[in-house]
């Protein structure tokens, strides 16, 4: 017999805001979405149907497929035995599908989180197909998926909206002649099998199932609680009662029994229920399922459920979920017209999952109570603030504030901004306070919008000063080792303090230096102009490691770089091939107290390019502008550039620093064509709660940002014209190409470099760089194209972008 159809609505409880109160869900005009007509512009009407949900679901992306809304709580979809399951599903079709689960992530590391409260059906159990038959354990009842003839399986998705050819969570739809079906609620088989302490209750007469457990944080050393209230009901027919029902523990269904204390349970085990109910007599059988969710209670979970879907309408759900992905993917509007349709479509997906995390579990949080929204699935800020919320800066600051607004209330009631957090439970930072420059970015783009957004400045800054002052009880969970980088300037190799490991010390003072400067910008924006002065002092402690005596083996040429260094001033050595492809040693950086190289998840060569505030100090630091585009070069050349992790995201852009901006649009539009594409394995590591998706996202843009700047870095976008749509700032603002001539394939030459640059009609004064009044306004930004790469910024002084040390950002 044939397993059921699936298809998959958002018919759990969901957690959303519409960004703006006059979003328009309906299609985008012409005249809406291009700042000033072109030439019969073909613009995206309907922008969700541009986006692939598989995109980097094997080979590492760790991509969450399934139905969810921008930055919902619950994110519903299947789940396999993938190895590599860490957003529950994976493309690959020889692994077998387990259930479809409530809750996931998208693209983490690190232990697989939540994937919790999988749902299940039967269509028959056993030789007998008696209900103590059916195997109801996460291994007994795995199933491989039906293989579509081009060796894909059969599985679709968009986004709100999953289907599969087996079970749904939502509708399933049994096989004809199907006499008792039956789905499994599987209460405690989260992504680790961590669960304790579960609590499992059903009633005989409706179907409906409460139930719980502790489970494990995926990258930390805590715990939370997380609660499901599931009900059933017949699509086009009575369901009526089950005809059979029983708690299960492992492969054994007890029939009529209600709860887990009617069971022999260990510390462990696998429990959940099992329910038998009525097919449908006069048409096919179909059960929905309305599945609630909470880390609050079961009690919230089943009003959660009843208030956000009280009709178990499935295609209104549908149909609304696509409506709100519509109108946010619309406020990007692209010409499509001589750009393959891939590209649209890999710049769509990848805005697509900039808006997945963090997600907003306002209402839901177990550890205070607070009026302020409340976000959660920071994982993790170091890999996020570097483009993330630059994007959503363009085109959503009202979600980005009302993320800021619960950054500031976590500060306020647990000491420091947060850093990495899932489920509740905070996880192991992996950089500086990189909280920082996400609520720098916001403030120093929308501090005369701040009062309108519901943003207090002084709770803002407050929370700043908090991450740059005060040390925590536990660095590795929040905060900085505030008190040795404010006495020496940076974190020494050779202290060790009870309050966190002693490891990352290079990388970790190149990233508190950059946290340093975002915070200088909000200080001067305040008027704080002492603190505006001792914190952009501060931020030049990134010269305290920079050794410039060492030497790359093999490149005598290639001389000074970031050092561990003791705490009399000393330096160590770490290679600064170490951790890279070429490390002779095949060395790792990731956490392990161990560690003593000093970096993490970044070869010394790659890290040692780290000060993106002042990137001319380090051109000075390499010995001149030819040298340090020689050294970016081998970079390239030589395999150091790592596509899978965020410290590389810059690289590629700095040749503009040394008056070579040809030269990074062609190493960035390399980088898209070698590493990106829409294919499954289309992503070379983890999507990183979006990061890898809004790095691709401006690169496509032919945009890369400085956060907590009013700057953005300037490329050729890979589309004829781009328009961003800024509902608070009321304004749309263009990018216009001229002589465009469409992508090689391969981004290696072409017409795509930019000659010389318009704003309103008017020359400015570098093709370098744009400034964020641009967007204020609503300008049109025109670009002179030319296959010309040794185009420069400009002949003006002010035309490289800004460096601190050479008085940029006054």
């Amino acid at each position: 017999m044939l397993p059921p159809r699936v298809v998959i609505a958002i018919g759990a409880i969901l957690r959303w805001h519409v960004a703006s109160a006059d979003a328009d869900v309906s299609s985008p005009s012409a005249s809406s979405i291009f700042g000033k007509p072109s030439a019969s512009p073909t613009f995206i009407r309907d922008a969700a149907s541009h986006v692939n949900l598989f995109i980097g679901t094997t080979n590492g992306g760790h991509t969450f497929p399934g139905a969810t809304v921008p930055h919902g709580m619950v994110k519903v979809g299947m789940d396999t035995d993938s190895p590599g399951n860490h957003a529950g599903y994976d493309a690959n079709p020889r692994f077998n599908a387990t259930g479809f689960s409530q809750l996931h992530d998208d693209g983490t590391g690190g232990a697989v989180p939540l994937s919790l409260f999988k749902l299940w059906p039967f269509v028959s159990c056993g030789k007998g197909n008696t209900f103590e038959e059916c195997q109801t354990s996460i291994s007994g009842r795995k199933t491989l998926r039906k293989v579509l003839p081009d060796g894909s399986p059969d599985d679709a998705a968009e986004p709100g909206y999953f289907s599969s050819n087996l079970a749904c969570l939502s509708l399933y739809t049994f096989p004809k002649g199907t006499i008792t079906p039956r789905i499994v609620v599987d209460i405690t088989n989260d992504g680790q099998q961590s669960s304790t302490d579960p609590l499992v209750d059903l009633d005989p007469k409706t179907g409906r199932v409460t139930g719980g457990a502790h489970f494990e944080a995926s990258f930390g050393p805590g715990r939370y609680r997380a609660f499901t209230c599931v009900d059933f009901k017949g699509d086009g027919y009575d369901l009526g009662s089950p005809t059979e029902y029983g708690v299960w523990l492992g492969n054994f269904p007890v029939k009529q029994s209600e709860t887990v204390t009617q069971l022999y349970t260990s510390f462990t085990d696998e429990l959940g229920a099992l329910f038998t109910f009525a097919p449908n007599r006069n048409g096919p059988t179909s059960i929905l399922a309305r599945v609630g969710v909470s880390f609050i209670s079961p009690d919230q979970a089943c009003s959660n459920a009843e208030q956000e879907i009280p009709d178990f309408d499935f295609e209104s759900v549908r149909s609304a979920s696509r409506a709100q992905w519509n109108e946010l993917l619309g406020r990007v509007q692209v010409d499509t017209s001589d750009v393959d349709p891939e590209v649209v479509d890999l710049f769509y997906s990848s805005f697509y999952r900039t808006h997945l995390s963090p997600a907003d579990y306002t209402g839901e949080n177990p550890l205070w109570n607070s009026t302020e929204p409340y976000y959660d699935s920071f994982y993790c800020n170091w890999d996020t603030y570097r483009t993330l919320y630059s994007f959503m800066s363009l085109h959503d600051p009202a979600t980005f504030a009302r993320i800021v607004r619960g950054m500031i209330n976590i500060q306020q009631h647990e000491g420091w901004l947060p850093e990495c957090r899932g489920a509740t439970a905070k996880h192991y930072i992996q950089g500086g306070s990189n909280g920082d420059p996400i609520v720098a970015e916001f403030f120093v783009k929308f501090h005369e919008h701040a009062d309108q957004l519901n943003v207090t400045a002084e709770a803002l800054y407050n929370a700043l000063l908090a991450d740059a002052e005060l040390q925590p009880p536990n660095w590795d969970l929040q905060g900085r080792q505030a008190n040795i980088w404010k006495s020496l300037g940076y974190v020494p190799s050779d202290v060790w303090e009870r309050s966190g490991t002693n490891s990352k010390q290079v990388s970790r003072t190149l990233e508190y230096a950059f946290d340093d400067f975002t915070i200088s910008q909000v200080a001067k924006i305040l008027g704080k102009k002492d603190d505006a002065n001792k914190y952009a002092k501060r931020s030049e402690n990134f010269v305290n490691v920079w050794n410039a005596k060492t030497v790359f083996p093999g490149r005598e040429d290639i001389i000074g770089f970031a050092q561990p260094r003791f705490a009399n001033g000393t330096f160590n050595f770490t290679d600064p091939r170490h951790c890279s492809v070429h490390d002779p040693l095949q060395s790792t950086c990731f956490l392990n107290a161990q560690n003593k190289d000093g970096f993490y998840e970044g070869a010394p060569i790659v890290y040692s390019q780290y000060a993106p505030h002042d990137t001319a100090k380090l051109i000075e630091l390499q010995g001149g502008k030819e040298k340090f585009i020689s050294r970016l070069n081998f970079i390239f050349d030589e395999d150091y550039f790592d596509s899978t992790d965020e410290p590389s995201q810059q690289i590629p852009f700095m040749y503009h620093y040394a008056n070579r901006p040809g030269l990074s649009t062609q190493r960035s539009r390399q980088v898209i064509a070698q590493f990106y594409n829409i294919s499954v394995n289309g992503l070379p590591g983890n999507d990183d709660s979006g990061a890898m998706g809004s790095y691709v996202a401006f690169y496509l843009a032919g945009l890369y940002p400085l956060p907590a700047t009013r700057q953005f870095l300037l490329s050729s976008p890979f589309f004829r014209e781009i328009s961003f749509k800024n509902p608070v700032l009321g304004t749309t603002t263009s990018i216009r190409s001229s002589g465009f001539r469409g992508n090689p394939k391969s981004g290696t030459g072409g017409r795509v470099f930019v000659e010389s640059v318009k704003i309103d009609g008017k020359p400015w004064h570098s093709t370098c760089f744009i400034d964020w009044d641009a967007f204020t306004r609503g300008s049109l930004i025109e670009l002179q194209l030319t296959d010309n790469i040794n185009v420069s910024c400009g002949s003006r002084e002010n035309a490289l972008p800004p460096s601190l040390s050479t008085g940029g950002y006054d």
